[in-house]
């Protein structure tokens, strides 16, 4: 007899059958289903098979169809535990909430009626009442509005509509959003006196959840440390799980995707928020759309449509934001600087060749990591002298001997030029050290900097994050302010302050580049504001390709989020156009172009 199982500690299903069965070919198929669903499917014994639940949600449609095209009988040929039935039951309303074609009529009187009756006192705009409207036709759905439209307004009312007066809330967010969320739940419930707990510190995170709070934030990497008590939570008080900057997940062999995937089943209702869900390709929306819907089959060829029935988008234009300026300043290389640079192109496409052939994640690592040296060496040539291993040292010291290249002349030009027109400039720069140099050389402009090493903190302590972003939204002589896109591209605003972006370089990561845009270029402008974005190139570099791959990225989601205005193709000055040399990336299609981009013409 075939049986299924959940054990709750684990989140896993277990099949078990009878020695008998192994000869049936009905159990051949079940188990072939459930191996090719998951990596982690494994026999636990020779009569038994684990997975985790939400993979087996996914495929549980296909065990079924086996067990009727076989004629197998409940009770006689298979039976189901009553902590699976309790979890599929579960399964089958989240299944039918993503398939219902039902919609909230909620005029906006309506709603606001609804929302002032449990304590909201938020005033929603018309596209959040839309929005909101549309995300309560369903238990899961997601916000992918643009940085300033509300997502987390949206998502707390979503809340207040949809839960019980004890249901609990738990978000997962990045640490430096934890602010966000706690100011925006106290001006949507002002008379409330619950706060969010935030659950940052391991060995009293037990103690924590044992007070059974009632909103809880949770860094994603902590979520990982900390998965199996959380989950134990999850599965006895069944609160709301959000999800804020929820394309961190996109990668689904991740541990934090795992960690987030294996929980997926447990939530009474669910959000995901992100203004850019797909900063690669389509494949990132899959995890995200197994978080909502685990019970629903989703595959990179199926997603956007999946997808696109339970997202709700608020744009730039419907926000009246006026129109970025972009533009691309091209510079030559230095003599030096650009004979070592036809040095590493060359090695670079060799590398390239193989990390296409050996398509593992090791070969593709070792590629990023030199295509990160040659973009560091284009940006700056002085980062590479402090790499020991570096082949070309002699060379290196020619073009060293040059001065510190191009593009950081320009920037530091470009800057004082606007500087002395009163306006205050953001640098941006994927490199710390270009990061700290831009720094050291703007000082008597009042440079302040933001990176990675840079701690979170008192906003009356200069040294920290926030006390850095005060300074430069507040003191006029601090003119400019250089970023690292990884450390400040989310949770900073300073469109009130700055209306000019320049950037040294950039990498493939168009989530990072998309927000880092957002950072002056949001809700809340002043009337009648120009914002200038200008990204400095290297003629005939991996700079160009960077280009070309990030307009390819961000016009895919705009397809996806049929959101015409999300481009960032700039306006172009000549008539040079297009028959560029490509550059670099780290994913398949970036390698792809690299490939192309450095083969000899």
């Amino acid at each position: 007899m075939l049986s299924f199982d959940y054990v709750e500690k684990d989140e896993l299903a277990v099949l078990r059958w009878s020695d008998d069965d192994t000869r049936e070919k009905w159990q051949k198929l079940i188990v072939s289903i459930c191996l090719e669903a998951s990596d982690s499917a494994e026999f636990s014994s020779s009569n038994a098979l684990t997975l985790p639940w939400w993979t087996f949600l996914a495929v549980r449609g296909e065990v079924l169809s086996v067990i009727s095209a076989f004629g197998l009988k409940a009770g006689q040929d298979f039976g189901i535990s009553g902590e699976a039935v309790e979890r599929l039951n579960h399964s089958r309303k989240m299944q039918e909430s993503f398939l219902s074609e039902a919609t909230q009529d909620l005029s906006e009187r309506e709603l606001k009626e609804r929302l002032e009756a449990v304590g909201f006192e938020r005033t929603l705009t018309p596209e959040q009442v839309r929005n909101v409207a549309k995300l309560l036709a369903r238990s899961s759905g997601a916000s992918f509005s643009v940085p300033g439209a509300g997502k987390t307004t949206e998502a707390l009312a979503f809340y207040a509509l949809s839960a019980d007066r004890d249901d609990g809330l738990l978000v997962v967010a990045p640490k430096n959003a934890f602010a966000a969320w706690d100011e925006q739940y106290l001006q949507c419930f002002p008379t409330r006196s619950e706060r969010f707990v935030r659950l940052r510190k391991t060995d009293q995170i037990a103690r924590q959840l044992s007070d059974n709070p009632k909103l809880m934030l949770i860094g994603y990497q902590q979520l990982v440390r900390v998965r199996d008590r959380v989950s134990e939570y999850i599965s006895k008080t069944r609160p709301f799980v959000f999800l804020d900057e929820s394309h961190r997940i996109k990668n689904i062999e991740s541990q934090q995707s795992q960690a987030i995937l294996k929980i997926s089943h447990l939530p009474k209702g669910k959000m995901i928020l992100s203004g850019t869900p797909m900063p690669q390709s389509t494949d990132d929306l899959v995890p995200q759309f197994r978080f909502l819907f685990p019970e629903i089959s989703a595959s990179p060829e199926n997603v956007v449509e999946r997808i696109q029935k339970v997202y709700v988008r608020t744009t730039k234009d419907e926000l009246g934001l006026p129109a970025v300026t972009r533009k691309v300043t091209r510079l030559p290389m230095d003599p030096y600087q650009e004979k070592l640079y036809l040095l590493l192109k060359s090695e670079l496409a060799r590398e390239a060749e193989r990390a296409l052939t050996d398509s593992t994640k090791v070969a593709l690592r070792r590629f990023g990591r030199s295509v990160a040296t040659v973009l560091q060496f284009v940006s700056n040539p002085a980062l590479l002298a402090d790499k020991p291993e570096f082949r070309y040292a002699s060379e290196l010291a020619h073009a060293l001997s040059e001065g510190e290249g191009p593009k950081i002349r320009y920037v530091i030009s470009r800057t004082r030029d606007l500087t002395k027109q009163g306006h205050k400039v953001l640098i941006w720069s994927s490199f710390v050290k270009n990061v700290e140099y831009l720094s050291e050389c703007l000082r008597d402009l009042g440079a302040v900097y933001i990176h990675g090493g840079v701690d979170a903190g008192s906003d009356e302590d200069e040294d920290t994050r926030e006390g850095k972003i005060k300074k430069f939204h507040d003191d006029a002589n601090a003119q400019v302010m250089i970023a690292n896109p990884a450390a400040a591209s989310e949770g900073i605003s300073l469109h009130r302050v700055c209306h000019h972006a320049i950037y040294l370089d950039r990498n493939f990561n168009a989530a990072q580049y998309l927000q880092s845009e957002d950072r002056i270029h949001r809700l809340g402008l002043p009337p009648g504001t120009a914002t200038s974005l200008e990204v400095v190139e290297c003629e005939g570099t991996v700079d160009e390709t960077v280009r070309l791959r990030l307009e390819s990225k961000v016009s895919a989601m705009a397809q996806v989020l049929r959101d015409h205005s999300l481009n960032i193709s700039p306006v172009w000055e000549s008539e040079e156009m297009e028959q560029e040399v490509d550059s670099a990336g780290l994913d398949k299609g970036d390698v792809e172009a690299l490939v192309e981009a450095l083969s000899p013409k």
